[in-house]
């Protein structure tokens, strides 16, 4: 149903989240992807919605590669695979009725079908009492069913939970996992990402991906990009210190320059006076000269 062949997945900051997996869903199965923070749990989540795309090898979903799909084509991907967040997201307007049938007047079901799906649905998840309260008035656990429902509502073939229990407490936690486990024994693949021990012992030993932070050698690619960016930031840092010396010494003669203009012009009005003197001068030497002739 879904493969992962070789996938890695590489950020443009030199981040590397997932380096070389490989994974194959069947039908049915439940999934529980472990690791420490950090180790690309929900960025496995994002690659399998197409959200992102990996950097190298190829995710098949249901006998097609995710990226021969057309961007109109992804829509209905996302409507086959349900997604559970740690954080719920659910709309703080809209009451729990609402959130749930939220995803069925988004692809047009008629009203007779949502009314029947989002009754099932609030039966499923122990929730019918609190149809018509809103998500303030729940509790972590109470919003994170709804949360399950609504990821329910259009009945898709797979179930990602990205650290649904992350937000609980210890009796909350057991409950949605137990909840999800039920799910999945109705038929709904599903995929549990997780670090909560707690939620590992209730899981059992079911089918177990472990995903681990950059290897060593994965690091060193990054440290050795990290080098040639620094080598390139001291390049820039030596010509624009070259630039700027330059910019300097074209400026001190462009003042050397202003400054021999300014005194030329300070000299000129004192030109004609000069001349007017000369003139003068002149002038009465010819008369005396005419009158002593």
């Amino acid at each position: 149903m879904i493969v992962f062949s070789a996938v890695s997945k590489s950020f443009a900051d030199n981040q590397t989240a997932i380096v070389d997996l490989s994974l194959e869903i069947n039908n049915g199965d439940l999934v529980v992807i472990t690791g420490p923070s950090g180790a690309g749990k929900t960025t496995l989540m994002k690659l399998l919605i197409r959200e992102y795309l990996p950097t190298s090898g190829e995710i098949i979903f249901e006998g097609r590669p995710l990226s021969k799909f057309k961007k109109s084509e992804i829509p209905g991907l996302r409507r086959q695979i349900g997604v559970v967040f740690q954080d719920y997201k659910l709309i703080e307007d809209m009451n729990v009725w609402e959130n749930i049938a939220l995803p069925l007047y988004i692809c047009n079901k008629k009203e007779s079908e949502i009314e029947s799906r989002v009754t099932d649905l609030l039966n499923l998840v122990g929730l019918a009492d609190k149809a018509l309260q809103f998500p303030g008035q729940l509790s972590g656990g109470e919003a994170q069913r709804v949360s399950i429902a609504r990821a329910l509502a259009i009945a898709p073939k797979v179930i990602f939970a990205d650290e649904p229990t992350g937000n609980l407490d210890s009796e909350a936690s057991i409950k949605i996992t137990r909840l999800l486990k039920k799910i999945n024994e109705l038929g709904t693949t599903l995929l549990f990402a997780t670090h909560d021990q707690l939620v590992l012992n209730e899981l059992g030993k079911e089918k177990i991906i472990h995903l681990e932070k950059p290897t060593q050698k994965m690091n060193k690619e990054s440290d050795k990009d990290e080098q040639i960016d620094q080598e390139r930031a001291e390049i820039k840092n030596k010509q624009a210190k070259l630039a700027k010396k330059i910019n300097e010494k074209n400026q001190n003669k462009e003042d050397q320059k202003d400054k021999g203009q300014e005194k030329s012009r300070i000299g000129l009005p004192n030109l004609p006076k000069f001349k007017l003197k000369i003139n003068l001068k002149a002038k009465k030497e010819e008369k005396k000269k005419d009158e002593s002739t």
